[in-house]
């Protein structure tokens, strides 16, 4: 049953995949919304979700908070590395940014897509009624998933076949999730602790190049309602999941 309903997640990213390839003459746009849509996802979901399964306190500091920092710092590693040998050895550049970044970003979009599935998965073992309810928030955020995985990857210069593959993979992880928990139970710890390292890791991707991104060309009103309205969406989401 949870792998029948995580089909829906894997369709609902698929169309935001499509989407997000269907408004390419209206880049800024795109970015302020991707943008808006990542913040909600970090601010409105994964942060609330990763302090409550995993909220006891590390020297004062929830860990879950300890591993956001971590997971903003940990990305804002990874560019600049990459940027770095990119540069030493004469690599491809896309506009001063490395596609490798886009890759891994996109990667771990499709980690989390998997534990949105692992998710469905547990909460079916729990009961009927929790599965419904945890597999509908999922397939209504994964539009918001496939919409970033692809414009993500894009956005670091890989070519359309890349990002059309991540956006793949992307919509193939709940899947995969769902059924590894006929298998595997993952402690609710360890996901409370993935969800806030890969919020921050998602947050430095909106804040220091998606947005900057969006207003760069474009500094337009428009695009800041974009990423307001992303935002606001997820909200609207979580809303209705609770």
């Amino acid at each position: 049953m949870a792998v029948f309903v995580a089909l829906g997640a894997f369709l609902m990213t698929l169309a935001g995949g499509w989407t997000a390839q269907r408004v390419t003459d209206r880049r800024h746009l795109v970015l302020g919304l991707a943008g808006g849509l990542m913040l909600g996802v970090v601010g409105l979901d994964l942060l609330p979700e990763a302090l409550r399964a995993a909220g006891e306190e590390i020297h004062g500091v929830p860990a879950a908070l300890l591993l956001f920092v971590a997971g903003f710092l940990l990305a804002h590693l990874v560019e600049r590395l990459l940027a770095v040998r990119q540069a030493a050895h004469g690599g491809e550049e896309h506009n001063g940014r490395t596609p490798e970044v886009g890759l891994t970003a996109a990667a771990a979009m499709v980690g989390h897509s998997a534990m949105d599935g692992v998710a469905i998965g547990a909460a079916f073992q729990v009961g009927g009624g929790m599965g419904v309810a945890v597999a509908l928030a999922v397939i209504a955020h994964d539009f918001a998933d496939g919409f970033n995985t692809y414009t993500i990857t894009s956005l670091y210069g890989n070519a359309r076949r890349r990002a059309q593959l991540m956006l793949l993979a992307d919509a193939l992880a709940p899947v995969v999730g769902a059924a590894c928990t006929t298998f595997v139970t993952i402690p609710e710890a360890v996901l409370g602790g993935y969800l806030g390292l890969f919020g921050g890791a998602l947050l430095y991707l909106a804040a220091a190049e998606i947005l900057p991104e969006a207003h760069h060309e474009h500094p337009a009103r428009s695009t800041v309602l974009c990423t307001i309205a992303g935002a606001a969406f997820i909200w609207l989401v979580v809303g209705v999941a609770e």
